[in-house]
């Protein structure tokens, strides 16, 4: 039976995240400490106790869902042994540090500096997101062909597809998908449009960090968000990953590919269960 494991992205984390795992395991705790060095910063104290509010920085929340999913990953010790990995979003990150392709160190930084190059994207373009419920992903694309400033961003799940762009076209796109069908258009309180053109002055900066960290095989392939398929190639990795802040997520696609490919089993590890909601609704359409 083939076992995939799963990563979830931004949007998971929630007070005390994290907390249980730095008490029960030594491995899970090792890293908590490593990553506060890393960045340096008690990121620790911040998942353990802060606020809501404190875990929805951009400098804290990124690097927190990335640290609790790869310590999670690890510290089932022999019962991690995936036949493949993939990870919503950021979540491909602690995908590819829980299978080897980056050090936890190497993986951390950049997810921090992704996090950094985000925000200041947010802040040079203003822009957003709106889930769409109960519309195809072909009527999805094709309304938001016909408007400027909107591309469809995450293919969640059927009937559960995520416009990104500037805050006019999603506004425009979320009246125009009302009128196509869509039985709701739910704008997102996130910081801006990701996964969108919005986000090219963010992608040319973590390009930079990407091509100047070392990548290895992973233990399994990585199935990736940019094309949804198995990659072992660092080389191929690394592009993805450049790809991926302008271009769509394609959970959808990525979970009906490892199920094609043997999947039997998926485990999500990280905080929180949305990826196990998400293929389960796959499974069933």
């Amino acid at each position: 039976m083939k076992k995939a494991f799963v990563f979830p992205g931004q949007g998971s984390q929630f007070s005390g995240m994290g907390k249980e795992l730095y008490e029960s395991s030594p491995i899970a705790r090792s890293l908590f400490d490593e990553a506060d060095k890393i960045l340096g910063f008690n990121i620790s104290k911040i998942m353990f106790e802060g606020s809501d509010e404190e875990l929805k920085q951009t400098k804290v929340t990124q690097p927190a869902v990335f640290i609790h999913s790869v310590a999670a990953a690890l510290a089932l010790g022999e019962e991690f042994n995936p036949q493949m990995v993939a990870g919503h979003s950021l979540g491909e990150f602690s995908a590819l540090a829980a299978s080897g392709a980056l050090s936890f160190e190497s993986a951390l930084r950049l997810v921090y500096a992704r996090a950094m190059a985000m925000q200041k994207a947010c802040e040079q373009t203003p822009s957003t997101m709106a889930a769409i419920l109960g519309l195809a992903d072909q009527t999805v694309e094709q309304v938001c062909q016909g408007i400027e400033g909107v591309v469809a961003a995450n293919y969640n799940c059927p009937g559960q597809v995520v416009i990104s762009g500037t805050k006019e076209g999603v506004a425009a796109a979320c009246l125009a998908l009302k009128e196509a069908g869509a039985k709701r258009a739910l704008p997102l309180a996130v910081g801006g449009g990701f996964h969108s053109p919005c986000m090219a002055s963010a992608r040319e900066e973590l390009q930079l960090a990407i091509e100047q960290t070392e990548f290895h095989t992973p233990r399994c392939p990585i199935y990736q968000n940019v094309d949804a398929l198995p990659h072992t190639d660092p080389a191929e990795i690394k592009a993805n990953l450049i790809a991926q802040l302008t271009s769509p997520v394609r959970w959808t696609q990525s979970v009906r590919a490892m199920i094609a490919d043997g999947a039997e089993e998926f485990v999500e590890c990280g905080p929180g269960s949305v990826l196990t909601g998400l293929i389960g609704k796959i499974k069933t359409q």
